[in-house]
């Protein structure tokens, strides 16, 4: 079963902000839907 969970989380499509519809640069599954420039944040990089 633990195979089946692990492939779920890896086939999720990239996850878009709300705002502004680019993609997010962090794991799919979290709760945030808003990119860092949307929210104010410079980029990590």
């Amino acid at each position: 079963m633990k195979t089946g969970i692990v492939e779920f989380f890896e086939n999720l499509p990239p996850k878009l902000c709300s705002n502004c519809g680019k993609e997010i640069e962090e794991q799919h599954e979290c709760y945030g839907n808003s990119c860092f420039s949307c929210i104010g944040i410079k980029d990590l990089d």
